[in-house]
C-alpha cells in the first residue's frame, strides 16, 4: 500500500523531482499509518502479498497463454468442423480445500473460450464445453496442477 501511495502521488504531481519524491514518501507513509490504524489494514497483508506476487504473475501468465490457445482452438473448431458441434456437460472432482483456489479454477475454466463452469459445490465441478474434444482432461489441466501446486504452499 506504501508503493501504491508513492506511485499515485507521483502520478499526482506529474513530475520527479527531489523534493516531490521527499514529501511524497512522507505522505504515503502517514496515509499507510492511516489506513493500517483506521480501515483494518496491515502491512503482514502486503508482505504475503509481495512474498506471492511469483506465484501470482506465473498463475496470469499461464491463463493468457491458455486462454489464446484456447481461442485459437475454438476458432478451428467452429471454422473448420464438418460434423455438426456436440456441447457436453463435463463433471469433475478436484481435491482443492480453500474455497479462493477453488474459485480461482473456476474462473481459469470460464475464463478459456469454449467452456463455461456452470456449478461449483464442495469441489465438484460442472462445467459446459462447447464441444467433447474441450472436456477431456480438464480434471489433470495445467490450471488444476498449478492451482494446486499454488494451494499446497499456502499462496
Amino acid at each position: 500500500m506504501l508503493v501504491l501511495y508513492f506511485v499515485l502521488w507521483i502520478i499526482f504531481n506529474g513530475r520527479i523531482t527531489g523534493e516531490i519524491c521527499v514529501f511524497g514518501v512522507i505522505i504515503a507513509a502517514l496515509l499507510c499509518a492511516f489506513t493500517c490504524r483506521f480501515m483494518d489494514y496491515s502491512i503482514r497483508k502486503e508482505l504475503w502479498l509481495y512474498r506471492k506476487l511469483g506465484r501470482l504473475l506465473q498463475y496470469a501468465v499461464i491463463l493468457v497463454i491458455e486462454v489464446v490457445k484456447a481461442n485459437l482452438g475454438t476458432v478451428r473448431l467452429i471454422l473448420t468442423q464438418k460434423e455438426e458441434i456436440e456441447p457436453v456437460l463435463a463433471r469433475f472432482h478436484s481435491d482443492l480445500k480453500s474455497p479462493l483456489t477453488q474459485t480461482l479454477l473456476a474462473n481459469a475454466i470460464t475464463l478459456t473460450p469454449g467452456t463455461i463452469t456452470v456449478t461449483l459445490e464442495n469441489g465438484d465441478y460442472t462445467v459446459h464445453c462447447l464441444d467433447e474434444s474441450l472436456a477431456e482432461g480438464m480434471d489433470d489441466s495445467i490450471f488444476t496442477k498449478l492451482v494446486q501446486e499454488m494451494e499446497r504452499r499456502g499462496a
